[in-house]
């Protein structure tokens, strides 16, 4: 089958190739046919080592499709199941899982060292024991999470990461209320679902910020009532807030400089959510009297701050009842054979989301 590999972190082109094969099926595994997967910026991050994973990999972990094989003792799927990927499979017995914090569940995370594939005789890995760009993927059962007929796999895929990811952050990190302004740093992929959580939220103001002025239409047309550049984000807290800050600021690049902005921007006793994923060396800086003083709460929010399959259930019944749009977050579509084209289209800001067509 075809699929795309990464042979070395750093490397900045997949090379597609015909002669992969997903490995590893067997008790508690699910074959997937993939229909289509998303290209997310985590992909990118892991290729750079920014996020970690052992290469040779598969990257991608926004994916949809179909199951064609369970392996024995999987009772959550069968043959023929729409199922979304889900990159941080829940185990369902932890702590976090039965607490409602199954994002925070870590045996998905195990899975990042377990080879999924194969090509010319070397072993590969699946990115966090996925690996979505190819046409099969073999994963755990729990990775392969059941969608209704009705949902489109375009749809489901993005549901599978990003979307997930920035409306959780919304619903559950900071469970924002009617009327309060807030601000949103990145109006990347992550960032368009945020800004459009806020709407949904009734948040009063939605500033998006980002210093690549085309994306600021985008921002508009999902929900923002205010845009900037990082220049022009002071002047905006000030004409908006009267100088006192945003209730919430929300970080979707994983910088530590913009981290700190949105704390700048932030009022105090408010809300600075971090949602962008980072380096592990890339510290920022607050003084311990700002810390005490301001009263400002800063939030991670790792896969939207909750129950993971809880929220992919919210965001189709959001879809379904048109106060999202999805559809239109989807800004262009190849096949895997122009893989590295989505990365460069993503590199420009091009891009909202990505789709690579695998079936």
């Amino acid at each position: 089958m075809r699929a795309a590999i990464l042979h070395e972190t750093g490397q900045d082109k997949l090379e597609v190739r015909d002669d992969v094969e997903a490995v590893g099926m067997g008790p508690g595994r699910v074959r997937v046919k993939l229909h289509v997967t998303g290209v997310c910026h985590s992909d990118l991050s892991a290729m750079t080592g920014i996020l970690p994973q052992p290469a040779p990999f598969v990257p991608g972990h926004e994916g949809a499709g179909e199951v064609v094989e369970v392996g024995d003792d999987v009772t959550t799927v069968a043959v023929g199941d729409k199922v979304i990927v889900c990159w941080a499979p829940p185990c369902g017995t932890c702590n976090f899982c039965t607490g409602g914090q199954s994002n925070l569940c870590l045996s998905g995370f195990m899975n990042a060292g377990t080879q999924n594939f194969t090509f010319g005789g070397t072993p590969s890995f699946g990115m966090t024991g996925t690996g979505t760009f190819a046409e099969e993927v073999v994963v755990a059962a729990p990775c392969a999470v059941k969608v209704p007929d009705d949902v489109p796999y375009e749809i489901a895929s993005l549901i599978g990461c990003g979307v997930t990811t920035g409306m959780g952050a919304v619903f559950n990190s900071a469970r924002i209320e009617p009327g309060m302004s807030t601000a949103v740093i990145g109006a990347g992929g992550v960032g368009i679902a945020v800004i459009q959580a806020l709407r949904a939220s009734g948040a009063s103001e939605i500033v998006a910020i980002d210093p690549a002025t085309s994306k600021h239409s985008w921002a508009k047309q999902f929900g923002a009532t205010h845009t900037a550049t990082p220049d022009e984000a002071a002047a905006l807290k000030q004409e908006l807030t009267a100088g006192q800050g945003f209730d919430a600021v929300f970080e979707v690049v994983g910088k530590s400089f913009t981290v700190r902005s949105a704390y700048d921007l932030t009022r105090r006793g408010g809300q600075v959510v971090v949602v962008g994923a980072g380096a592990m060396d890339d510290n920022v800086q607050f003084n311990m009297f700002e810390l005490f003083f301001d009263q400002k709460q800063i939030i991670g929010s790792i896969y939207g701050g909750g129950d993971i399959v809880r929220e992919y259930n919210r965001i189709i019944r959001l879809w379904r009842a048109g106060r999202i749009d999805l559809e239109s977050m989807i800004t262009h579509r190849v096949g895997i054979a122009d893989i590295n084209q989505a990365f460069e289209l993503m590199r420009s800001g091009e891009s909202i989301r990505t789709i690579v067509t695998l079936a």
